[in-house]
């Protein structure tokens, strides 16, 4: 599910953020690539930009994601990803083979889990819900 964003500066104001070559980089970046890892996101906003350091791209994801612009997820067996698909009740499905990505609504309608049947004392704020197959290239490749 792609939805239309404001532009990168405006959703930075609107958080509260100041707005600089990098954060709209790589808030760009993510925006073109989403669940990009951060050397991936790294890579193309240098290319935007012309330079900019490695700890320069994870302090701006940092900020970003303790702002609520950007989400990270981590698949197991993979590095962190990010995405600007935020504040609502969607999944990922993973391939196992190659490792790419995708959005899966949630089929429930809403948040599944969040009253488990022990919380051992836990304030439940967020149920991850991951799928894992091959994707339809890796499953093409499988049969031939």
């Amino acid at each position: 599910m792609e939805r239309d964003l404001p532009p990168p500066a405006e959703q930075l104001r609107t958080a509260g953020l100041r707005v600089t070559g990098p954060r709209i980089a790589v808030l760009t970046e993510l925006q073109a690539h989403p669940h990009a890892d951060a050397e991936t996101i790294l890579s193309a906003s240098r290319a935007r930009l012309g330079s900019l350091s490695t700890q320069a791209v994870y302090d701006v994801l940092r900020v970003l994601a303790g702002a609520g612009l950007v989400r990270r997820i981590e698949p197991a067996g993979s590095p962190a990803r990010f995405e600007t698909r935020v504040a609502d009740n969607h999944h990922h499905v993973v391939c196992r083979r190659c490792g790419v990505v995708a959005d899966v609504d949630c089929a429930t309608g809403e948040q599944p889990c969040l009253h488990p049947s022990e919380t051992h004392g836990f304030a439940i704020d967020e149920a991850e819900v991951v799928y894992w197959g091959l994707c339809p290239q890796c499953a093409a490749a499988q049969v031939s």
